[in-house]
């Protein structure tokens, strides 16, 4: 009963935050629901002060780092895998290869490093290994709210699929990223060699990346004959809920890579085979649905938990410079990729400044420093809360008018 409780609330606000934005706050999904909610915690947490307890304890059962990462993670990876051509993705495999490998560790090195030195100005002392978990959780980005706001505004293809390519794949880059320096500050791996935790990344993304091939492969062979569209939605629903299971507790390796890849090639491989056009109309409606579904959700959790974050004077001056951090390590982890790749010719600068600012950080963040368990947790939790919410807020905002200045330009 507290299980349906908490869904029938949730997606009760869901539903009349997205209305309220529909009508009248006019703003893409991601960002307007989320500043609704972030009013409504707001509202639930004065009225407790001043003795009403508005929100009846009703979220206290609420675990958004288990509902995301073990659930919600692998449906949006993989709905927004569906919709993406594999054949155009292709063309600019290298470019996000090194997005979504090199400038993930080298922005979690970056922002870890720079947040140990913050610390020890502000003499919050936060142990060596613990910035380094917040570089891996706050290096990911999120594709959610800048792909709406990329095809709203038409922008180039080119653009969008660099940018969707990245982040299908740099979530599992970077959960793999903040477990080895969670287990590093823990101490639970203190002995853990450079062979030992590159063999772990192989084995986590290269393992997730090889086993959602297989899966994807083999599920398409079977879908690509079904022309009933039932069949295929229950199929590719079992295929998510199954296929994660399998990869991360049986042969552990990366989930969400898993899924996103296995979305990949059943795309490309239905297209070729004997189903019609109206059951490929269907499932991938079916998807896109969901997708918006979880995605309003997650954002509403995202405002929601806004009620537990505590803040004080050290914490509010981190907060302000990490979000600095945060985004000169994106600009830097994309700027040396990309000058590598032009062999050291000249730099469109224009564009990396729209990689960096589209860069939006999400609910991967959020999930992952919540999971974080010690004294440490609420100053981890409240920066991450506080530079999601300014990458949300003023980044995504904002994209629209720095893409289309940027296509001006170009003309």
């Amino acid at each position: 009963m507290i299980g349906f409780k908490l869904a029938g609330v949730l997606i009760t606000l869901t539903a009349i935050s997205s209305y309220i934005n529909y009508r009248y706050v006019k703003l893409p999904k991601s960002i307007g629901i989320t500043i609704i909610t972030l009013f409504l915690s707001l509202f639930m947490i004065v009225g407790t002060k001043i003795g009403f307890n508005i929100s009846g304890n009703v979220f206290i059962g609420v675990k958004f780092n288990d509902t995301f990462l073990h659930g919600m993670l692998s449906f949006l990876l993989f709905a927004g895998s569906l919709h993406v051509n594999v054949i155009e993705l292709s063309r600019y495999k290298t470019l996000i290869t090194y997005l979504a490998t090199f400038s993930v560790i080298f922005s979690t090195l970056f922002i870890g490093y720079c947040l140990y030195v913050l610390t020890q100005i502000f003499c919050i002392n936060l142990p060596f290994y613990y910035c380094f978990v917040f570089g891996a959780l706050i290096s990911p980005t999120d594709p959610i709210a800048v792909l709406g706001i990329l095809k709203i505004i038409k922008a180039p293809k080119s653009l969008e699929l660099k940018i969707a390519g990245e982040a299908l794949f740099n979530d599992g880059m970077g959960i793999v990223l903040f477990f080895v320096a969670l287990s590093l500050a823990y101490g639970k791996n203190t002995d853990l060699s450079l062979d030992t935790m590159v063999f772990y990344f192989f084995r986590q993304g290269v393992g997730g990346l090889i086993l959602g091939l297989i899966i994807g492969y083999f599920s398409a062979i079977l879908l690509r004959n079904v022309n009933d569209p039932e069949i295929t939605i229950i199929f590719t629903l079992g295929l998510v809920s199954g296929g994660y299971y399998i990869s991360h507790y049986i042969f552990e390796v990366s989930g969400p890579i898993c899924m996103a890849s296995a979305g990949l090639v059943i795309s490309n491989m239905i297209k070729k085979g004997e189903m019609t056009e109206d059951t490929m109309i269907r499932l991938c409606s079916f998807w896109e649905l969901l997708d918006e579904v979880l995605n309003a959700i997650l954002f509403v959790l995202i405002g929601l938990e806004f009620i537990g974050i505590r803040f004080d004077i050290y914490t509010l001056l981190s907060v302000f410079v990490s979000i600095f951090i945060a985004l000169f390590g994106r600009w830097l982890s994309i700027l040396i990729p990309i000058y590598g790749l032009t062999y050291f010719r000249m730099l469109n600068f224009k564009l990396l400044n729209i990689l960096t600012w589209c860069g939006l950080r999400g609910g991967v963040s959020i999930a992952l420093a919540l999971s974080i368990e010690g004294i440490y947790h609420d100053f981890l939790v409240s920066i991450t809360y506080a530079v999601v919410i300014f990458s949300m807020m003023v980044q995504g905002m904002s994209i629209s008018h720095v893409i289309k200045k940027y296509l001006r330009r170009k003309r």
